[in-house]
């Protein structure tokens, strides 16, 4: 019942964040990195912070929500605040990057850092590479999200992915509230999207992954586990920023070139993707409980996973040329 609330807690602040976005002309303008053809209200996330924060709270307080992962997620609300920001008045680069850079730490520091990356074969555990590989790879989670929150619904969509497989493979109230924060404001955001994320639900959703992959580590899952789910944002986001750097572009600059902008472009509509995005995300999910079961082959199982998305990028390649 404790869901259902949430949901539609997050539905209707969805909803009112909707029409105070038309009310005062907070839109999402059409520019080079839009898939969309008209100014849409943005900002919509604040509902899935709202809401997943309070959850958060409630299931703290009620004592089912260990400490360190608790506080390491609630610095996420810095993270959402500043975001927030950044969707109104457009701040400077470097502001955002400094935020990011003081929530990574402090989550980092909640979790009580990266004990060791778990590599199957091999386990490292030296504490100051450990920590600088969380410490980037939170801020690398963090921005490729809100790269990847193009086209209708599929930022929404994958976090919902993502949260329902963490429920499978590890359980915890956590998820749920998760998945019913995301639905609510998800059923404004599907094809036709009503409703933009925005900065404050992208870069909240990639924080609130990394930490999840960090803090599971140290619990005794292997890191490669959630990197293998979270498998389908980030080979787009990184191969699409290796790709433009041996194009000689200039990275800083707005671009429709990764793989779900340019499977609009070939003429798919965003659902479409979405659909062919989640069909890729089940044969992830097999990889990952396979990793999740048999630990001491999840190099093998993560090498599988990368073959795979690989070949999807190809399918992608074929539809419309990386140019």
């Amino acid at each position: 019942m404790i869901y259902l609330l949430f949901f539609v807690a997050s539905l209707f602040l969805t909803y009112f964040i909707r029409k105070y976005a038309l009310k005062k002309s907070l839109l999402a303008t059409v520019n080079e990195r839009s898939s969309h053809t008209t100014p849409t209200p943005h900002g919509g996330g604040i509902a899935i912070a709202l809401t997943w924060f309070v959850g958060l709270i409630y299931f703290f307080i009620c004592k089912v929500l260990e400490p360190s992962l608790f506080y390491a997620l609630m610095c996420g609300s810095v993270l959402s605040l500043v975001s927030y920001m950044d969707d109104l008045y457009e701040l400077s680069p470097r502001v955002r990057l400094l935020v990011q850079a003081m929530v990574s730490i402090a989550g980092l520091y909640a979790l009580g850092g990266l004990s060791c990356i778990d590599f199957g074969f091999w386990v490292l555990e030296n504490p100051f590479i450990t920590n600088t590989l969380a410490f980037l790879g939170i801020m690398w989670f963090i921005n490729l999200y809100n790269f990847l929150d193009g086209i209708d619904g599929y930022a929404g969509s994958e976090a919902i992915f993502l949260a329902i497989s963490g429920w499978l493979l590890f359980g915890g109230d956590h998820f749920f509230v998760l998945i019913a924060s995301v639905a609510g404001f998800l059923v404004w955001n599907w094809h036709k999207a009503k409703i933009f994320m925005g900065d404050v639900g992208s870069t909240l959703l990639g924080y609130t992954v990394a930490i999840f992959s960090i803090y599971y580590q140290n619990n005794g899952v292997s890191l490669f586990v959630w990197i293998i789910l979270f498998g389908l944002f980030w080979f787009d986001a990184t191969l699409t920023l290796i790709r433009r750097f041996k194009n000689r572009e200039k990275l800083s600059q707005a671009h429709r070139k990764h793989a779900y902008q340019r499977l609009v472009q070939s003429g798919f509509a965003h659902d479409r993707v979405v659909i062919f995005a989640m069909g890729i995300n089940l044969i992830l999910v097999i990889l990952g409980y396979s990793a999740f079961t048999q630990p001491s082959n999840v190099i093998g199982y993560f090498t599988v996973a990368v073959l795979v998305l690989y070949g999807a990028m190809k399918i992608v390649d074929q539809r419309k040329k990386f140019e």
